[in-house]
């Protein structure tokens, strides 16, 4: 009986992702598809590039174009899976072999990193490179190590607090941040093909209790929330990557935005599409977004418009809408739809995307990652990579 309450459960999770989505009538522009088929073409030589500067066992991170610096990391960091994902996406267009053997060669860098009860970016990791391996052509092996990530990444979870933790800390200290919000998605996977329901119940309590703490009443969010792990009551709310404790940090919004319309489409409970449309009014409308909308690394940052711009968090945003602009109602969806496409416009553009050869192999240029840190700032980012594919490979699909 257990058991067909949870089947039931994940038959009702599977038809509500299916069924969310409303038909959205727009007209791509075809000069626009035809930049994004070019760019897949020189994208497909970049990572070529890349692959032969990638050492053995490791897996690619950043690259500066200021010292000509190419940095790797192991499995264990939160970037990893990006690499393997973007490899993904990158062959889904092409159908280029290399690249997808080169993706399969790195799943074997990453599978250990199933049993990693550490980290809370098992989504990121995992679901960003064994997801996408699993979807194109699905394997019982990548199954299991989905659902053994999922199972890691829900040890994480406090029911007092209501929340998956985030970083480790002292023990009076419960960091969540809004990134968290991106690594829900394999938690809803793994209750669609296990039919436990757990998973899912995790993820609407950490949405949930996000939703209620991390965001202003101008509908932008905080980073970092502290809560106390005894009584799940908040302790601070703060920054760690943005300007300040109260700025809008714009990777965060970002994270925002796809993270609850990725609850939408996973649940169809309405309060996450609100959430989402917040989300995105709070961007679309702000006095600091550029025109390129391409925003400043912190939407308050103290020297814009000299600012330093962010394209991961660009690529992050035109994703979520070409996602998010086919849940509301038809207005609404054309202009986030059009939001999306000036973003993909200036992503493809020079001042953003690397010159056949240059840039280490990576695809796109000036990312921002920790900039208060003075780590990762102008540089290139997998994640941006791997978002800006995604975009691209969503607005094709309206083409069709």
């Amino acid at each position: 009986m257990k058991f067909l309450r949870c089947f039931a459960v994940a038959l009702v999770i599977t038809l509500a992702s299916c069924s969310s989505s409303k038909k959205l009538h727009v007209s791509t522009d075809a000069s626009l598809i035809q930049a994004i088929d070019n760019s897949f073409q020189s994208d497909d030589a970049q990572y070529k590039l890349m692959m032969k500067n990638l050492p053995a066992g490791v897996l690619p991170k950043n690259y500066d174009p200021k010292t000509s610096k190419f940095e790797t990391s192991p499995s264990g960091w939160w970037c990893s899976g990006f690499y393997t994902g973007t490899l993904l996406h990158l062959y889904e267009k092409t159908k280029d072999q290399q690249l997808y053997d080169e993706a399969i060669r790195t799943l074997s860098l990453l599978e250990k990193e199933k049993n990693n009860t550490g980290t809370h970016d098992l989504g990121f990791m995992m679901y960003c490179s064994f997801g996408n391996a699993e979807r194109l052509a699905p394997k019982p092996e990548y199954r299991d190590i989905l659902l053994q990530s999922a199972k890691s990444l829900s040890t994480r979870f406090n029911p007092t607090v209501g929340s998956i933790r985030s970083w480790n800390s002292k023990p009076t200290d419960y960091i969540v941040i809004i990134d968290n919000m991106m690594n829900l998605e394999l938690l809803f996977w793994a209750t669609k093909v296990s039919g436990d329901s757990s998973f899912y119940k995790i993820a609407v309590t950490h949405a949930d209790n996000t939703m209620k703490n991390h965001f202003r009443p101008d509908n932008s969010s905080y980073h970092v929330l502290n809560y106390d792990p005894n009584t799940g009551a908040v302790q601070e709310k703060k920054t760690a990557q943005g300007y300040a404790n109260e700025s809008a940090w714009a990777r965060g919004q970002a994270w925002g935005l796809y993270g609850f319309t990725t609850m939408y489409r996973e649940t169809k409970d309405k309060k996450y599409l609100a959430q989402a449309q917040a989300i995105a009014e709070f961007l679309l409308n702000n006095p600091n977004l550029p025109a390129d909308k391409i925003p400043y690394w912190d939407f308050n940052a103290p020297n814009i418009p000299n600012a330093l711009r962010d394209a991961s968090a660009g690529a992050i945003m035109s994703s979520a809408l070409l996602e998010l602009c086919r849940y509301t109602d038809p207005s609404t969806g054309k202009k986030y739809f059009a939001a999306a496409e000036t973003m993909l416009r200036s992503l493809l553009s020079p001042q953003y995307h690397s010159a056949p050869g240059a840039n280490g192999g990576f695809l796109l240029q000036h990312s921002v990652g920790h900039f208060p840190a003075g780590t990762e700032v102008d540089v290139s980012l997998t994640y941006a990579d791997y978002y800006f594919t995604e975009a691209m490979l969503r607005y094709r699909g309206f083409a069709k």
